[in-house]
């Protein structure tokens, strides 16, 4: 999860212990044979290399989101070792750098792209062989006999008594990693404005400097802060430069659209705190969960790719056929490489809500803690493996006697402020006994309880319809068609939504219905302007 700052920062440590003996013996590698000069001096000397010089000199090491008194040239004359790749004159915008490091965040822009792009620990010398080299910035680049990253190098294996230095006929190129180009690129710039909402800096104890405990509070010489993104937490570390991944996403236009949809079914009742931001996020998540494909995790790209959200626990979704062809999602992308990636960037976003957040729900009949209420009956849980039956479950609902009537409402998690059929799925009489020779229907009502945009308990009694079910088949009974939720909610530990049945027959009906009944589960299928024009 850690971005380039963390690099930054722990590399910033050094600066405020320069000059520390033991720290300089800790970090300082063997010197080169040889060399009797610094890395800073012999690139002093080389006048190809001015416009180089002078750019290391005015940018300062930045850290806690400020920069310091210590510059890049004052790191490179000091004990510490570094591969040093420079640029000739003339090759770069020198005038644009130094003006942009006039300022804290200028500065910063300059030091991540183009000085920390110039620079790693790790001593490499271009040889035969071609290897990695990983720079400051936590970039990657390849060094062998053709160049640094398709870069020719004019002079390599320089010598210093602290690295080696090698000189390239112009800059080596910034390769984006997956978040950065949704940050930084302008077509992209909404969804990176939506996701940059959720950077923090945290103080890694583990790699700062602690000077002890002054009245129970642990104080650090230096203090050693990670910014992360707590939302790639949960939709993939599209920043970490050692994976490989793939993502789908619409330019700004086509994410505004997509966003503005997606949020009308996030909207939270006024009793839920910070109801606003909640939104905010469960709406990003909606349309990111499934534009993220951990590359590792695919078997054959062209036939399907999964995306992170992927679960053995409900196959039928965060998976997407035939991506490049068609219809496919990527079938109109336009396709970019990154440094952990590939982006692919289409005109508008490329799922359905039906497809990614706006899902079928079940409250499955054997879910016996979805119980919320129950009345006058005893009920068993019964297994069986069939295609027809959810999950291999069902409830066998007993009356508590001959003529009782009973009640058993379920909750109804993660409902969304949408349009949704309310349906009770219930088995036929001989799911449990082939050769049960009553076949007689079970009569029932509905009530859907729920809350509304003020939070206040609401109930739909489903038109006060006397339901009944069919003892041959399994037997789907719309309870409600398009029914409408008017607050959402979606990961909440307060489930508001429930639906009740309750057995209806009359004693004198008792010859003509029964009271038993199989309820395999409670089943909301979502309702779209789309899903109804088909």
């Amino acid at each position: 999860m850690m971005n380039y700052r963390h690099i930054i920062c722990a590399f910033s440590a050094v600066c405020c212990l320069y000059g520390c003996a033991d720290w300089d013996e800790h970090y300082v590698d063997p010197t080169v044979e040889g060399a009797t000069t610094t890395l800073w001096q012999q690139l002093k000397e080389n006048p190809q290399l001015s416009d180089f010089c002078q750019v290391m000199e005015q940018t300062k090491v930045f850290r806690m989101h400020k920069n310091t008194a210590v510059s890049y040239a004052d790191l490179l004359d000091g004990g510490h070792s570094f591969t040093v790749v420079a640029p000739l004159n003339g090759t770069f915008n020198r005038d644009s750098l130094l003006s942009l490091v006039q300022t804290n965040q200028g500065d910063s822009v300059v030091e991540k792209f183009f000085v920390l792009n110039h620079l790693s620990r790790t001593l490499r010398s271009v040889t035969p062989e071609s290897n990695n080299m990983l720079l400051l910035n936590s970039k990657y680049v390849e060094i062998g006999p053709d160049g640094i990253e398709g870069v020719r190098v004019v002079s390599p294996n320089i010598p210093a008594k602290n690295g080696v230095l090698h000189v390239t006929e112009r800059p080596l190129p910034y390769r984006y990693c997956l978040y950065e180009a949704l940050c930084d690129k302008a077509e992209l710039s909404e969804i990176g404005r939506n996701l940059r909402v959720y950077e923090e800096d945290y103080l890694d104890p583990d790699r700062s400097v602690s000077s002890g405990i002054v009245e129970g509070v642990p104080v650090y010489v230096d203090s050693v802060v990670v910014e992360y993104n707590r939302m790639l937490q949960r939709i993939g570390y599209i920043d970490a430069e050692d994976s490989t991944y793939l993502m789908v996403v619409p330019t700004n236009e086509g994410w505004n659209k997509a966003w503005d949809e997606a949020s009308k079914y996030f909207v939270y009742d006024q009793t839920v705190l910070k109801r606003d931001s909640i939104q905010k996020y469960w709406t990003n998540r909606a349309l990111l969960d499934d534009a993220i494909f951990n590359m590792s995790d695919q078997k054959s790209v062209n036939d399907s790719l999964m995306s992170v959200q992927y679960s053995r626990t409900r196959p039928e979704y965060h998976v997407f056929y035939h991506p490049f062809q068609g219809d496919g999602i990527m079938a109109q992308a336009r396709k970019e490489e990154c440094s952990n990636g590939t982006l692919y960037i289409t005109k508008e976003w490329p799922f359905t809500p039906e497809q990614t957040y706006f899902t079928e729900l079940w409250s499955e009949g054997e879910s016996t803690y979805l119980i919320t209420t129950e009345k006058d009956c005893t009920y068993n849980v019964r297994y069986l493996t069939a295609d027809s039956i959810s999950k291999g479950g069902y409830l066998h609902v007993v009356p508590r006697t001959a003529t009782s009537n009973w009640e058993l409402t379920y909750r109804v998690n993660n409902t969304l402020s949408g349009d949704y059929d309310v349906c009770a799925i219930i088995l036929p009489k001989t799911v449990d006994n082939p050769n049960n020779a009553n076949m007689r229907p079970c009569k029932f009502r509905a009530t859907i309880n729920y809350v509304d945009t003020l939070g206040a308990p609401a109930s739909f009694n489903c038109d006060n319809v006397q339901f009944k079910t069919n003892p041959e088949k399994v037997d789907t009974v719309v309870l409600a068609e398009n029914f409408h939720f008017p607050a959402c909610n979606f990961d909440q530990s307060d489930i508001k939504v429930s639906v009740k049945l309750q057995c209806s027959i009359l004693a004198r009906e008792t010859s003509s219905y029964s009271r038993e009944m199989y309820i395999d589960c409670i089943y909301l299928r979502p309702r779209t302007s789309k899903s109804e024009q088909q």
